[in-house]
C-alpha cells in the first residue's frame, strides 16, 4: 500500500467493536485507535493537544473536535500506523466525518471503508443486560447464554461472588441503543453516499463476524 488505509467501525455499545478490532489488529497488523484511549494517552504524555484536552476536561468541558483531530493527527503519524488504522468511537457526527475527510486528505491517507456492525435491538438488550462477571477473576457469564456449571460458583476460579455493571440493565441499554441510532443515522447516510459504507451482521458467532470483516479488509487493503 502506498497510503495508510483507515477503517471506521460503527456500532452500538455491546455490538463487539472492541473484540473485532483486536482480531483485525492481530490478523492484518492494523492499529485500533479508540478516541477515549488516545485522549488519555495524550494527556499522560503531555503533548500540546493533550495539554489542551486536559485543560478542557479539568474544567468539566467536552473536548472539541479540533483537539480530537489534532490528537488523531499526531497518533496516525506514528510508524506503527503505517499499515492501517481502525477508528473506534470517531467520527460520531456528520460534521466530524467531514473534518476527518479533510485530515485524511491532508495526511495522504485513504478511507478504506466505514463498516457498520448491524444489530437487532431487542436481542442486544437481552445480550447486554444479561451480562455478569466473577468478582474475583473477571470471568464473563450471561443469564441466558453462559451460566456457571455449578450455580453460584465460578467455573474458572471457584469464587462465589459475582457482579454486574450498573448500566447493564434493559432500560439503560435501550436508551443507549436509541441514542446511538439517532446520532449515527446521519453517518450511515454520509458514508453510504460516498460509496464507502459496508454492513456486517453482528448478531452471529464471533468467528463468522470476524470472517465477514476480514473479507472487507482484505479487499480494501489489497
Amino acid at each position: 500500500m502506498t497510503k495508510t488505509t483507515v477503517l471506521i467501525l460503527l456500532g452500538p455499545p455491546g455490538a463487539g467493536k472492541g473484540t473485532q478490532a483486536r482480531m483485525l489488529e492481530q490478523t492484518f497488523g492494523l492499529v485500533q485507535l479508540s478516541t477515549g484511549d488516545l485522549l488519555r494517552a495524550a494527556v499522560a504524555a503531555g503533548t500540546d493537544a493533550g495539554k489542551q484536552a486536559k485543560a478542557v476536561m479539568d474544567a468539566g468541558g467536552l473536548v472539541s473536535d479540533e483537539i480530537v483531530l489534532a490528537i488523531l493527527r499526531d497518533r496516525m503519524g506514528d510508524p506503527d500506523c503505517a499499515k492501517g488504522v481502525i477508528l473506534d468511537g470517531f467520527p460520531r457526527t456528520a460534521g466530524q466525518a467531514e473534518a476527518l475527510d479533510a485530515l485524511l486528505a491532508e495526511q495522504g491517507m485513504t478511507l478504506g471503508a466505514a463498516i457498520s456492525l448491524e444489530v437487532d435491538d431487542a436481542a442486544m438488550v437481552e445480550r447486554v443486560s444479561g451480562r455478569y462477571t466473577c468478582a474475583a477473576c473477571g470471568e464473563g457469564y450471561h443469564d441466558s447464554f453462559k451460566t456457571p456449571a455449578i450455580e453460584g460458583v465460578c467455573d474458572a476460579c471457584g469464587a462465589t461472588d459475582f457482579k454486574r455493571r450498573a448500566d447493564d440493565n434493559a432500560e439503560t441499554v435501550g436508551a443507549r441503543l436509541s441514542a446511538y441510532h439517532d446520532q449515527t443515522a446521519p453517518l450511515i447516510a454520509y458514508y453510504d453516499g460516498k460509496g464507502a459504507l459496508k454492513r456486517v451482521d453482528a448478531m452471529g458467532e464471533i468467528d463468522r463476524i470476524a470472517s465477514d470483516l476480514g473479507a472487507i479488509v482484505t479487499k480494501v487493503t489489497a
